[in-house]
């Protein structure tokens, strides 16, 4: 990663932003209705939690069958993800509720995630929403030396075989927060004095990071190890599954999002600047996908809405399939992109079909 700063061009011509920005709050203006939440994200925040915690106390109070016990593992993987997608995700925005209080307590969600609000909130909203996929500046396409998501990346020759084992490492994104990420990130971070919102007390930033991850490991690894008649290696098992199914999910949404042929990775000029105003560069960074699909839309929380999301990161997703019209009319409008697969399957394999060209050697495509 680099600290230098990036500026993005101030010309719109046309005002494209301007207009859609019009466009969107009549909208809410003309319909009476908020941009944050209201009781649909309400509802999902009771079914996420209890898809996550249900089968947890299930697990801890019933003499439950073990291959029963792995499965509820993995639905607890999948709530664990829809938290992460609808709840936390909506929180850390400012975008779950008008209150503020209410969006601290749902961002704050990310601790029983293994995940830290402060490195998410630096990661997610100041790097990767600022300098969405610039390289160099946005960390989700940094994958060391293990994945090649840009161009810009250098190649090394076992990358020619990441769009088979890329999916076995996706599973690994959550368990990774809990284990090394948050540390090293804080570290990152605090070095750079990097904060979205008041730059935090360091002492106290770091003492809330041992504390949560010291009562994580207790919630999560302790206490079903006291009271579960359970040999402790299965308790491990059952909590490396609840985390790879949560990891796998989360990782696919987010880079059929970005990780994708469509999604452009512009590099700056050299003084720094950008080419495009912020609101057309993430028009021209980012991909839908699956948008007509009720499950979808609900399960992701909108993710496969990144273009409304990327342009409007303080509404919250349940507005999204009213507002994608405006914003694909709008960019049509201007004859700027507006990127989208029409279902979630064909973004996969649109995905896995890039892993695979940017696994080619740059050598022998020049």
């Amino acid at each position: 990663m680099t600290n230098k700063t990036l500026s993005f061009s101030r010309t719109d011509s046309a005002n494209f932003f301007r207009t859609l920005n019009k466009r969107v709050n009549s909208y809410f203006k003309e319909n009476k209705i908020k941009r944050t939440g209201d009781w649909r994200i309400w509802l999902k925040t009771i079914v996420m939690f209890t898809l996550f915690l249900a089968p947890y106390f299930l697990m801890l109070t019933l003499n439950i069958n073990e291959w029963i016990q792995l499965l509820l593992t993995v639905v607890m993987g999948i709530g664990m993800a829809g938290i992460g997608m609808n709840v936390m995700h909506d929180g850390n925005h400012g975008s779950f509720s008008n209150k503020d209080w209410v969006n601290n307590l749902m961002g704050s969600s990310i601790y029983i995630l293994a995940g830290n609000v402060y490195n998410w909130k630096v990661q997610h909203n100041v790097l990767h929403h600022t300098y969405t996929n610039i390289h160099g500046h946005d960390e989700d396409l940094e994958a060391g030396r293990i994945l090649r998501f840009s161009k810009h990346a250098k190649w090394h020759k076992h990358h020619k075989f990441q769009h088979y084992y890329s999916v076995l490492l996706y599973g690994l994104l959550t368990i990774n927060w809990a284990i090394t990420t948050d540390w090293q990130q804080m570290k990152r971070y605090m070095s750079r004095k990097l904060s979205y919102g008041k730059f935090p007390n360091p002492v106290w930033n770091w003492s809330k990071l041992v504390i949560s991850k010291i009562v994580y490991v207790s919630i999560w690894i302790v206490i079903p190890m006291v009271f579960m008649d359970v040999a402790w290696w299965k308790i491990l098992i059952g909590f490396f599954v609840m985390h790879y199914t949560a990891g796998l999910i989360l990782s696919v949404v987010f880079q059929l999002a970005h990780v994708m042929d469509e999604a452009e990775m512009p590099l700056p000029e050299e003084n720094g600047t950008m080419k495009n105003t912020w609101a057309i560069h993430q028009l021209k960074t980012t991909v839908n996908f699956g948008a007509k699909s009720k499950i979808i839309n609900w399960y992701t929380g909108g993710l496969n809405h990144q273009v409304e999301h990327h342009i409007f990161p303080n509404i919250s997703h349940v507005h999204y399939t009213k507002i994608a019209e405006i914003v694909k009319n709008t960019a049509n409008e201007f004859n700027l992109p507006y990127n989208e697969y029409k279902t979630t399957r064909k973004a996969i394999i649109a995905h896995f079909r890039y892993l695979k060209e940017m696994g080619m050697n740059p050598a022998l495509q020049a």
